[in-house]
């Protein structure tokens, strides 16, 4: 039986115990769709490549929604704009283009963010302050979508975010990095939905198979999310299915689903009862 809080969790995180994946692939790209045409000044979408499960597939669903609009409007302005964005050279490069060849995005720009990130921690070094790794790896993912918005700001464009349910519940992002976007079209959608998505597009095995990281920390190089996070997507999955899982599981989720409340909420005013 579910606790007050799981139900509340489930019900915020929308997640269904079951999905039809033919179906989410097609909600997902009419929803990029009709917000593109809901805004007619918008020309692109924009998103980062990473080479990961999350941003595999969100890529290929843009490229087709693009494709459509095209198809369906007659115009041919609008396009999907795949951005690299490493820190220097990334470890598993060899996934990122693996990814970037499967979805064929119209553009694909590269852009390095380790010259402007160490500009920073320089900055912020000579006024005797070091950076921790953490802290550092949070901004590379703010300069990241620093980065993205310039593109989208330039192409008319829309900002994508991979934040999916399981992401979503455990704040599994960086505040105003990656989790600064415009729209979130896989919110919904758990871990193991993302890979049914995938697996009915025909993506690569080794994209759909492939451990998640963050790979933000340089003294944690590829640290798997399941490492970070002290438990499984599969226990996240199914806690978010409405399932029982082991209390000691359930109990680590929930903490990091109230600790991470703020990252989930706009900035607080003193009209909200969120800070009370």
């Amino acid at each position: 039986m579910m606790s007050d809080l799981q139900k509340k969790i489930v019900e915020e995180m929308r997640v269904s115990p079951t999905i039809d994946p033919e179906k989410e692939i097609r909600r997902s790209i009419d929803f990029m769709k009709a917000y593109m045409e809901k805004h007619p000044f918008l020309k692109s979408f924009v998103l980062g490549v990473s080479g990961g499960q999350d941003s595999t597939l969100l890529g290929k669903l843009a490229q087709m929604a693009v494709e459509e609009l095209r198809a369906e409007t007659g115009r041919e302005d609008y396009l999907f704009i795949a951005v690299r964005l490493p820190y220097g050279v990334q470890a598993d490069e060899s996934d990122a283009m693996d990814a970037i060849e499967w979805i064929q995005p119209d553009k694909v720009m590269r852009v390095d963010v380790k010259p402007s990130v160490d500009a920073t921690e320089k900055s912020i070094a000579a006024n005797l302050l070091t950076l921790s790794d953490f802290n550092k790896g949070n901004i590379k993912a703010r300069e990241r979508m620093i980065i993205q918005y310039a593109i989208a700001g330039d192409t008319s464009g829309v900002v994508l975010g991979t934040d999916h349910s399981a992401e979503a519940v455990t704040g599994f992002y960086t505040k105003f990095g990656d989790g600064g976007t415009d729209i979130n079209p896989l919110f919904r959608l758990n871990k193991r939905q993302g890979k049914q998505l995938l697996k009915e597009l025909e993506a690569p095995e080794h994209l759909v198979e492939k451990v998640p990281t963050a790979d933000l920390e340089s003294d944690k190089p590829g640290i798997a999310d399941e490492v970070a996070l002290g438990v499984t997507y599969d226990e996240i999955d199914d806690y978010l299915e409405g399932k029982e899982i082991s209390k000691e599981s359930a109990e680590k989720i929930e903490q990091w689903y109230l600790q991470t409340r703020h990252k989930r909420h706009l900035p607080v005013t003193v009209f909200d009862d969120f800070w009370k």
